[in-house]
C-alpha cells in the first residue's frame, strides 16, 4: 500500500470526459482503483456513455475522500479533464472556481476558462507510442503530476489490474510521458510568470 499525502479538501469531485473510444471508462476504473484499493481512499464511480461504440459521449465520475462518501455524484467539480470539445462545453458548468481543468490542446480548441492547463495528449499517444488509444492514461500521468491526487506507483499497479500484460508495458510508458509534459508545462508556466512579474519602480 502507499501511503497518500493529505487531500486538499475533505471530498474530491473527478470528472473525465470525452468520447467513446478514447477510453474515458477505463482511466476512471484505474483512477478510482489506484485511490481507493492502492491507496486507502474512500472512492464512489459513477460512468455513463452513449450507445455508440465510437463518437458518442462518455464519462467517468470518481469522488475521492478520506470519510465516507454520502452521495456519490459530482456537486461542485475539483478537476475536469476533457478529451473533446463536446465534452468541455457540456460538463463544465458546475467547476469549483479554483478547479483544475485539463484539456486535450488539439481536440478542445476553446477551453471553458482561461486557466484551463491544455496539454497534448492525443498528439503525444499517436507521436510517441504510435497508439491514440494511449491518450487516457498520457492524461492520467499528468493528472498525477499537476493535482498530486495519486502517485503514480499507484496508477502502474492499477494498470496491472486491469490490463492484458502485452498492453500494460505501452500504457505505463503513457503514464510516463503524460508525467512528461505535465512537468514542462508547469515549468514554462512558471518562465512565463516570472517574466511577467511587474517591476518595482526605482526609488525616486
Amino acid at each position: 500500500m502507499t501511503s497518500p499525502r493529505p487531500l486538499s479538501a475533505p471530498r474530491i469531485e473527478v470528472r473525465l470526459a470525452g468520447s467513446g473510444g478514447q477510453g474515458i471508462i477505463l482511466a476512471g476504473l484505474v483512477l478510482s482503483e489506484a485511490a481507493g484499493v492502492l491507496e486507502c481512499r474512500q472512492v464512489a464511480m459513477v460512468q455513463s456513455y452513449g450507445p455508440e461504440a465510437r463518437g458518442g459521449a462518455s464519462k467517468a465520475e470518481i469522488i475521492i475522500s478520506d470519510s465516507p462518501i454520502d452521495y456519490p455524484l459530482c456537486i461542485q467539480v475539483d478537476l475536469l479533464l476533457a478529451m473533446t470539445q463536446e465534452a468541455s462545453d457540456a460538463y463544465c458548468w458546475d467547476l469549483k472556481p479554483a478547479a483544475w481543468v485539463i484539456v486535450d490542446r488539439e481536440l478542445v480548441p476553446h477551453p471553458p476558462t482561461s486557466r484551463a492547463i491544455p496539454l497534448s495528449l492525443t498528439t503525444t499517444a499517436r507521436d510517441r507510442l504510435k497508439s491514440p488509444m494511449a491518450a487516457n492514461m498520457v492524461a492520467l500521468g499528468a493528472i498525477s503530476e499537476i493535482t498530486g491526487l495519486v502517485s503514480r506507483r499507484s496508477l502502474e499497479k492499477a494498470l496491472e489490474r486491469h490490463l492484458s500484460p502485452d498492453t500494460t508495458a505501452v500504457n505505463k510508458k503513457a503514464l510516463s510521458l503524460g508525467i512528461r509534459i505535465a512537468r514542462d508545462y508547469i515549468r514554462t508556466a512558471r518562465v512565463i510568470d516570472a517574466t511577467e512579474a511587474p517591476v518595482e519602480p526605482e526609488d525616486m
